[in-house]
């Protein structure tokens, strides 16, 4: 079992205040760190897109999850994308703007955020294992039409460390769902980014906005401490 019954107890130097967690009851949750949206070819530069902006989230989420592998923690990975018939992409969706392709076209990893195609799959620096729990979703949110909320209550989860791209869309959107579930969210700085640098710091923003509205945030030096801290108490 991940998360043993007993407490490790870790405080994380955060914005706009520290906060003290169980991180026996702590879920690492990686947000859509795919090919499709980080690298040259996929839905992220169909959009006109700076998909190189992305790099900088990979080094700080690889330094956590080694620590959350480390630990034991629960770790939960997410991919956007819809089935090859296209039945649960909103025509909506799937018309909006004027990408070079749309989704579902063919582009050079496969199918545009086609489940199955390569361009879906997670680079492979951040890659699951197979111990560990991938959710694929349809939408922004990690908990729309996914089993997400069923796997955190398994686990006995109360507390999410997020990270992932983009800040501004999947990522807040994630944060405000969990928020609205009851959970508290912790979101990494660093291990998250976006096209647009202004809307990286704008979406932090908002999370941490008048005393934590739907979270705290912490860059992932402060995580380490935390479960490296937690775990040398035990």
């Amino acid at each position: 079992m991940l998360n043993s019954s007993k407490s490790r107890l870790g405080v994380i130097r955060a914005e706009p205040e520290p906060i003290k967690l169980d991180l026996s009851s702590t879920a690492l949750v990686i947000i859509d760190m795919q090919r499709d949206f980080m690298e040259p070819g996929g839905f992220g530069e169909t959009l006109g897109n700076d998909v190189s902006q992305l790099a900088r989230a990979v080094k700080p989420i690889g330094a956590v999850l080694e620590a959350a592998r480390d630990t034991g923690m629960l770790v939960i990975h997410t991919r956007e994308g819809h089935l090859p018939d296209l039945s649960d992409a909103p025509p909506a969706k799937v018309e909006r703007g004027a990408p070079s392709l749309r989704i579902g076209d063919p582009g050079p990893m496969g199918r545009i955020l086609i489940r199955g195609e390569a361009g879906h799959d997670i680079i492979p620096e951040l890659y699951p294992l197979d111990s560990e729990v991938v959710i694929d979703k349809p939408g922004k949110g990690a908990f729309y039409a996914t089993e997400l909320s069923e796997v955190l209550e398994r686990y006995g989860i109360e507390n999410l460390l997020v990270c992932g791209v983009t800040t501004e869309v999947c990522v807040n959107t994630t944060v405000r769902e969990a928020n609205d579930r009851g959970y508290r969210c912790i979101v990494i700085s660093d291990g998250c980014a976006s096209y647009f640098p202004e809307f990286h710091e704008m979406g932090l923003k908002m999370i941490k906005a008048q005393g934590g509205i739907f979270g705290w945030v912490a860059d992932s030096v402060a995580v380490l401490e935390a479960m490296r801290g937690s775990a040398a108490g035990e």
